[in-house]
């Protein structure tokens, strides 16, 4: 009899662990696939200015006082003299599986500092949080101006945070100070976490990207896109270079 009992027992947690391995499976494929384990592999490269790039220009903050002792100069095209170019956003735009990819838990942070702000070129996953910093005395004005999410307008009094998101990809949404008209960036907005923005000498770097053929992009405020396709194999350190005219 309790031979009996015990048989059923096991039987029936047997089919109740079946059932929550179903459960959990079927939601799984709801949600869409869960992300693949890094394989190592990266791509890295450098984006070029071919050409004789024009000079920055001091901007004029007179119309602030408490700007008006910053001296800064124009970040439109902003090249060193080996023609490595900055500010350029590079990005995955093809070649990946829908994949649940993990949301960064810090947020991007914009600093308006010096009555300019920086970075001047951001970039930030779609839905990850936004954090805007106003670190200088005067009172600024964030105006993002997406044409695919929304848009919003805030003035921010010195030493008050703000906090917004994007919920979709968007390459790239200008961004203005309605107090302070030379102030302007751009936010790029991407899907996925394989992007990055050229830095000195216009380095840039993807980190753990799986395996596979992709498009990468790379955008730039004045000189518009370039695009090339890649493959990486798994562990391969990938090297390109964009070049723009």
């Amino acid at each position: 009899m309790r031979e009996t009992y015990y048989k059923r027992s096991y039987f029936a947690v047997a089919v109740a662990c079946t059932s929550l391995l179903s459960l959990i499976a079927l939601n799984e494929m709801i949600a869409g696939t869960p992300a693949s384990p890094a394989e190592g592999s990266s791509v890295s490269g450098v984006v070029k200015f071919e050409g004789t790039a024009p000079p920055s220009t001091v901007i004029n903050m007179a119309q602030d006082p408490l700007c008006a002792s910053t001296r800064a100069t124009t970040e439109d095209i902003v090249a060193d003299g080996k023609g490595g170019l900055e500010n350029v956003v590079v990005y995955v735009s093809d070649g990946l599986a829908a994949t649940n990819f993990p949301m960064p838990t810090e947020p991007a942070v914009m600093e308006q500092k010096g009555c300019r702000y920086h970075p001047h070129v951001l970039a930030m996953r779609a839905g990850q949080t936004l954090k805007v910093i106003n670190a200088d005395q005067t009172t600024h004005n964030i105006h993002p101006m997406p044409a695919n999410n929304r848009e919003w307008n805030v003035s921010q009094p010195k030493g008050v945070d703000i906090e917004r998101t994007f919920a979709r990809e968007e390459i790239s949404i200008p961004v203005k100070c309605n107090i302070h008209p030379w102030m302007h960036s751009f936010i790029a907005v991407i899907k996925n976490p394989y992007f990055a923005v050229s830095g000195e000498g216009g380095k840039f770097e993807l980190k753990d990207l799986p395996a596979g053929t992709y498009t990468l992009t790379a955008w730039h405020e004045k000189l518009g896109t370039r695009m090339q396709k890649i493959t990486v194999a798994a562990g391969e350190a990938k090297t390109v270079e964009f070049i723009f005219k």
